[in-house]
């Protein structure tokens, strides 16, 4: 087992609730292995269900000095991308321009589900996606404009927002999250 030592103990004290959850599991491999297929999303429209459903998603950058940064935000999912809207200055931009390569993570959360015996059986129910992919700044108004359009529909479907302005445009960065690869992971209980 990952972690252990050659003797068998683990290499740092672990409180006894936790220490009989971790000699129940099995081998990191195992589990994961296991895991994985059990909660794997495996329904394309599902997952594009859910990234068309969560109001949020967390953008996660390689920063300057090589140390991940996360940071939440509206977004958008159309024609298989992924798209946001920012500042044209700052860290996450900086990021960016320096490396395309990002990750793109949403959640929608279901319920707790407690547990009445051990805390080994208490969770959370929950859908999840992630994007792994190239996020490219887009240049075109016509295109930013699409966009932004497509944000305000999904966050004020009502309308009544009124026309973009020009001087706004010019200060707003969209950008695109062309998607690599994607996976989806559910627990529904």
């Amino acid at each position: 087992m990952a972690g252990v030592l050659k003797d068998g103990t683990l290499p740092f004290p672990l409180h006894e609730t936790s220490l009989t959850c971790y000699k129940n599991r099995k081998t990191r491999r195992e589990a994961t292995d296991l895991r994985v297929q059990k909660k794997q999303i495996k329904d394309p429209a599902v997952i594009s269900g859910l990234l068309r459903q969560c109001p949020m998603g967390r953008l996660a950058t390689i920063g300057a000095d090589g140390s991940p940064m996360i940071k939440p935000l509206n977004f958008v999912y159309l024609e298989g991308d992924v798209y946001f809207h920012c500042a044209r200055e700052g860290e996450k931009m900086e990021d960016i321009k320096r490396d395309e390569r990002v990750c793109f993570e949403i959640d929608l959360p279901i319920g707790y589900v407690k547990s009445n015996d051990s805390p080994c059986k208490a969770g959370y129910l929950y859908q999840s996606v992630i994007v792994k992919g190239r996020a490219l700044i887009i240049e075109e108004n016509e295109k930013k404009l699409w966009v932004l359009k497509a944000l305000m529909e999904k966050y004020q479907p009502e309308g009544g927002y009124g026309p973009f302005p020009q001087a706004k445009l010019m200060l707003t960065a969209v950008v695109r999250i062309i998607i690599d690869h994607i996976s989806g992971k559910e627990e529904l209980g």
